[in-house]
């Protein structure tokens, strides 16, 4: 096992005949043992260490950037100019996390729900049940209402939808969240810093991933928020393992 973040970015890099995405490079980390964390923000603290590295090391770094997100080792790339730093604060960006298709039955439906979602496999879950934002209603891929959750947080705006007109409507949703997740999965405010030009730029990109329109050729390139997969409530988890243990007692008791 490595010693530090950086050791362990320099060890997936080394390995890879290719420039990597700095979400691959902490899956690699994670799945391959090179370092561990019960962070909650493994993706993010990959893509901060790269450019705090880039920023105020210079030409000491060992790391370059090669396009939006990608990274390499200095010594292996020929000569290519590194792009303008990442800023590792997201400062401006509206949106600092997001989800996309999650699946409404993988949640348990009450006022105050769990909404679980992980950076990578191996992160800590994060409950973005309090996110602020904007959401997104689906039936299936295509779109049947579109909210925000502003005063009411998104847990509790979207379980008003399992009740109300739109209940039977809907199986799937997205979200994308003003809120960013710290290190210890908790969620806190950010302030905005952001000009005309990128937040017309960002209006553009969510709406390019939420709605997929088919004359897009490519997705929301200025889309630089972290994408969250979504996890299933343990309570579920719970219910599934008692059902089982339910059916084999059943399978016992007739078998007798």
């Amino acid at each position: 096992m490595e010693k530090s973040w950086k050791d362990a970015i320099k060890k997936v890099l080394a390995e890879s005949a290719t420039p990597l995405h700095y979400t691959e490079i902490a899956e690699q980390i994670l799945s391959r043992g090179y370092f561990t964390t019960d962070g909650a923000t493994p993706a993010t603290t990959v893509n901060s260490r790269l450019a705090t590295s880039i920023k105020y090391e210079g030409d000491k770094s060992p790391f370059v950037r090669v396009g939006a997100g990608l990274f390499a080792l200095k010594n292996v790339v020929d000569a290519l100019p590194a792009e303008p730093e990442i800023n590792a604060t997201l400062s401006e960006s509206i949106i600092h996390s997001f989800g996309m298709y999650w699946q409404r039955d993988l949640v348990v439906w009450r006022n105050d729900p769990k909404l679980f979602g992980k950076q990578q496999a191996a992160s800590r879950e994060v409950d973005f049940n309090k996110q602020k934002g904007i959401y997104v209603l689906y039936d299936h891929h295509t779109v049947v209402y579109v909210g925000r959750s502003v005063d009411r947080p998104l847990g509790k705006r979207l379980y008003e939808h399992t009740v109300d007109r739109l209940g039977s409507r809907w199986n799937r949703f997205s979200w994308f969240g003003l809120l960013d997740v710290a290190e210890d999965g908790s969620l806190r405010e950010m302030v905005l810093n952001i000009s005309t030009a990128n937040l017309i730029a960002t209006l553009e990109a969510l709406l390019i991933e939420a709605l997929e329109p088919p004359q897009n050729r490519k997705r929301g390139d200025d889309f630089s928020g972290m994408e969250y997969i979504q996890a299933i409530d343990p309570e579920l988890k719970e219910r599934e393992i008692q059902n089982t243990l339910r059916s084999i007692e059943r399978k016992l008791r007739g078998g007798a």
